[in-house]
C-alpha cells in the first residue's frame, strides 16, 4: 500500500510538472500587499519618499520586442482613475527595473527606456497618496509584453497615448497590486 501511494505521489509529480505552464508574471522584492512610506508621493499633502519599487518579470510570451510598466489607481475620485507612472520602450532582454528606477534624475532605467508624463504632469514615478479619508486605493502595477521594439512615441506623451499604443501592441501582460490608504488627521 506504501508503495502504491508512493508511485502515485511521484506520477502526480512528473506529471504537474509536465504540463505546468510557465506563465507570463510579475514580481517584487520591495513591495507587499501594501505600499508604505517608501512608495508614497512627497507633495499634495503626502511626505513620502517617492521611491518606485523594484519588479522583475519572467516567461515573456514568443513574439515580444519590447516591454513597458504602467501603475494605475482606478479608485482617484477623477472620473478616469489616475496614471502614476508610464515606461516604455524597455528593451526585451530586460527582465528587471530596480528600487527608484522611475526617479528620472538617478538614470536607473535602461538604456532607450521612455518614462512618459503622469496624471501628476511630469516624467517618472509618482507614488500612492489618495485624498485623507478617501478609503483604501488599489495600485495595479502592470508590465506590458509588447509585439514592437519602439512605441515610436517620446516623453511627452500623456498616459492616453501611451494607453492606446500599449492596447495595440500587447501580447500579454501581468500585474500585481498594492493598496495604501490615508486615514483623517
Amino acid at each position: 500500500m506504501k508503495k502504491s501511494i508512493f508511485i502515485l505521489g511521484i506520477l502526480l509529480t512528473i506529471s504537474t510538472s509536465s504540463f505546468a505552464q510557465k506563465t507570463f508574471t510579475l514580481t517584487s522584492t520591495s513591495i507587499g500587499g501594501e505600499a508604505t512610506v517608501n512608495e508614497e508621493f512627497n507633495g499634495f499633502g503626502c511626505t513620502g519618499n517617492n521611491e518606485s519599487p523594484q519588479l522583475s518579470w519572467k516567461n515573456a510570451p514568443k513574439g515580444t520586442k519590447s516591454f513597458a510598466i504602467t501603475m494605475y489607481d482606478p479608485d482617484a475620485p477623477t472620473g478616469s482613475g489616475w496614471w502614476h507612472w508610464v515606461v516604455f520602450d524597455i528593451p526585451e532582454n530586460i527582465k528587471e527595473l530596480v528600487s527608484n528606477a522611475g526617479d528620472i534624475k538617478s538614470n536607473l532605467t535602461p538604456k532607450g527606456a521612455i518614462q512618459s508624463i503622469t496624471d501628476f504632469g511630469v516624467g517618472g514615478y509618482g507614488g500612492p497618496c489618495p485624498p485623507e479619508g478617501h478609503g483604501i486605493h488599489q495600485y495595479i502595477i502592470t508590465v506590458h509584453a509588447l509585439k514592437t521594439d519602439k512605441l515610436g512615441l517620446n516623453e511627452n506623451s500623456n498616459p492616453a497615448v501611451v494607453g492606446y499604443y500599449l492596447w495595440n501592441n500587447t501580447i500579454a501582460k501581468a500585474s500585481i497590486v498594492m493598496y495604501y490608504q490615508r486615514s483623517k488627521k
